[in-house]
């Protein structure tokens, strides 16, 4: 600023009791009208808008990669997680193959052959209202083992049907909850749920794909 911050007194007037002093400058009003300031342009601003109406878009979005977005990628697949359903049984992927025409029980981290045609007096799971009805003995491993998986995957052959009330009345008591699903859908679910949660909290019980009602398991 041109004027300084203090400026000499240039008259002085005395009267009896009172020194009166006249600054040589006037003084400025509290308020005064704002002045319109000129618009700077932005200090970093560097790319014209023309210059950006040049650039031509891509003509495809950019790809995901979806390995990026799995939270289990890296999470390594229990040894009891079902490589391949076959009709005459299943590959782990511990290694381990049932091909004999058993089913498989998988608790705990641990697989057992399951026959559970064993328990009934014919080679049939399908009661009168269409409904698959296991006894309780073939749950029997279920029964001693603790503590016990919160759910239990139960995969009822080629095909998807209801439990019988009594076999979930059964399985309930023990203090699980079930899924009911065909074998393929079964194992799947059961790799993702034990992989994501733990071999311990998952269990799965699985019918081969080649079990025919009132035959067996077959080709």
């Amino acid at each position: 600023m041109s004027r300084r911050v203090l400026e000499p007194v240039r008259a002085v007037s005395f009267s009896r009791n009172r020194v009166l002093l006249r600054p040589s400058i006037p003084i400025p009003r509290l308020f005064d009208r704002p002045r319109r300031m000129r618009q700077l342009p932005a200090p970093f601003h560097t790319t014209s808008s023309q210059g950006r109406s040049r650039q031509t878009p891509p003509k495809e979005p950019p790809k995901t990669d979806f390995g990026d977005l799995d939270v289990l990628a890296d999470t390594p697949t229990p040894p009891t997680a079902v490589d391949r359903c076959l009709a005459k049984g299943f590959h782990l992927n511990g290694g381990a193959k049932v091909t004999d025409g058993s089913g498989v029980l998988l608790v705990n981290g641990e697989a057992f052959t399951w026959r559970p045609w064993l328990a009934m007096a014919e080679k049939r799971f399908i009661n009168k209202k269409g409904q698959v009805e296991l006894p309780k003995e073939a749950f029997g491993v279920l029964d001693v083992v603790w503590p016990r998986p919160e759910i239990l995957i139960v995969g009822v052959g080629p095909q998807i049907r209801p439990l019988s009330r009594e076999t979930r009345d059964y399985i309930s008591s023990l203090g699980m909850r079930m899924e009911i699903l065909d074998t393929n859908n079964a194992a799947a679910q059961y790799n993702l749920l034990a992989t994501e949660r733990g071999v311990d909290n998952v269990a799965a019980a699985l019918i081969p794909l080649g079990w025919k009602e009132g035959e067996g398991v077959t080709e």
